[in-house]
């Protein structure tokens, strides 16, 4: 999940690609908005497929593909060729990175059947972590030792995570049918399965649909953040201090994206717990009222350090979104049909995607003049979406299943 979480260190690469290659905003930004549409794409497919296969395979397969994304990525960049960029980093990587993602997710579910809040959110913190390694670590060093050639560094990210991605999924693997953690006894309400025929039943419901909505709104109004976070950092930094130097720019813009990763991977932990004992709706109302109130201070400042934290607070919603959806998933549909309506439900991810970051470059591309206008429409378009959200979050009926420990 670490390296899969990688993708969201995607704004880094935004303005040098722009700078290097001519091409616009929406045009290097429709490769981030393909691999998160393909991500969801392919977690549906997996979620189907995970019962029959078992996790590893998946896994495997899914390592393979992400790694082979960025090998793609680094033939179409010394071609100039943005189409083989959308195909090896876009679509070969985004599937990937789906299938790579749910089977860890469905997973540890089910050794954690009591804690499944904390369980999901520790696994998916690891991805929001990913950013923070990309941005700080990988990316850096490898831009300065091949003096700043993208090319090479694209090719030894995709040897390095193909190696390290297919060791890690070599060892993903199912409980027994019977598992129980030994503190647990029993079920003390019937398991919601019961409630369900078929998988397609519970993807046709009223309940699915609300929970994709509130899903889709809440990624939209954070990826379309994460997409654009260093450039927009930028421009708020250099309107401050017109002094500034690229090279000085980039590393601020770097920075907060280490520092918002930080805080995605603990949204992801932290809501994901608080989720057990709140409750999966009322915590995702909590998450998505709060960032209407973040957004609309984001429109109002012009301080970078205040815009830095106020990004840092979306980014740990954010995560937390993602933390405490695999939970609410088991407890509305019950642990048989997790896989298949976690993979469907991840699709909110695709469309989102592609929404959010498509409505930012398309302001930044509309007002490349006036960055503080292009930032204050995309803004109020992400409340627009929150608030979306939370009035859809008040009309879901959640249930939950409970255990006895000794």
């Amino acid at each position: 999940m670490l390296n899969l979480g990688t993708v969201y260190a995607w704004s880094f690469f935004q303005k040098p690609l722009c700078e290097t290659y001519g091409w616009t905003n929406s045009q290097v930004v429709w490769t981030f908005s393909l691999a998160i549409c393909f991500l969801g794409l392919s977690a549906a497919a997996g979620g189907l497929l995970l019962p029959r296969v078992g996790p590893r395979p998946l896994a495997l397969a899914g390592a393979l593909l992400f790694g082979s994304g960025y090998l793609i990525a680094a033939l179409a960049l010394r071609m100039h060729s943005l189409p083989l960029l959308y195909v090896g980093y876009g679509v070969t990587g985004g599937i990937g990175l789906g299938l790579g993602y749910v089977t860890p997710v469905a997973t540890v579910s089910r050794w954690f059947p009591d804690r499944k809040g904390l369980a999901t959110g520790t696994v998916v913190m690891g991805f929001g972590f990913g950013a923070l390694l990309m941005s700080k670590v990988i990316a850096p060093f490898l831009l300065a030792q091949v003096s700043g050639d993208m090319v090479l560094a694209f090719t030894v990210m995709g040897v390095l995570f193909l190696a390290l991605s297919l060791a890690s999924a070599a060892f993903i693997r199912n409980p027994s049918a019977s598992w129980l953690p030994p503190h647990v006894t029993a079920r003390t309400v019937p398991d919601t399965d019961a409630l369900w025929v078929s998988a397609g039943s519970c993807i046709v419901s009223r309940p699915f649909a609300l929970m994709w909505l509130i899903f889709f709104c809440n990624i939209t109004a954070g990826i379309a953040l994460i997409g654009f976070q260093s450039p927009l950092f930028q421009d708020v930094c250099a309107k401050l201090d017109p002094a500034l130097g690229k090279e000085a720019l980039s590393a601020y813009g770097g920075t907060l994206i280490a520092a918002s990763s930080v805080f995605n991977g603990i949204g992801r932990f932290f809501w994901g717990a608080l989720s057990d004992r709140m409750g999966r709706r009322r915590t995702f109302s909590l998450i998505l009222g709060s960032q209407i109130a973040a957004f609309a201070l984001l429109m109002q400042t012009s301080h970078p350090w205040l815009f830095a934290t106020l990004v840092c607070y979306i980014l740990l919603c954010y995560g937390g979104g993602f933390g405490t959806m695999p939970s609410f998933v088991l407890d509305m549909f019950g642990a048989r049909f997790m896989p298949a309506v976690y993979g469907a439900i991840l699709t909110a991810w695709s469309a989102a995607g592609i929404a959010g970051p498509q409505f930012v470059a398309m302001m930044k591309d509309r007002y490349p003049g006036q960055p503080g206008l292009a930032s204050f429409y995309s803004f109020a378009a992400a409340i627009c979406f929150l608030s979306t959200g939370l009035l859809l979050s008040f009309l879901v009926k959640e249930r939950k299943v409970t255990f006895r420990e000794d």
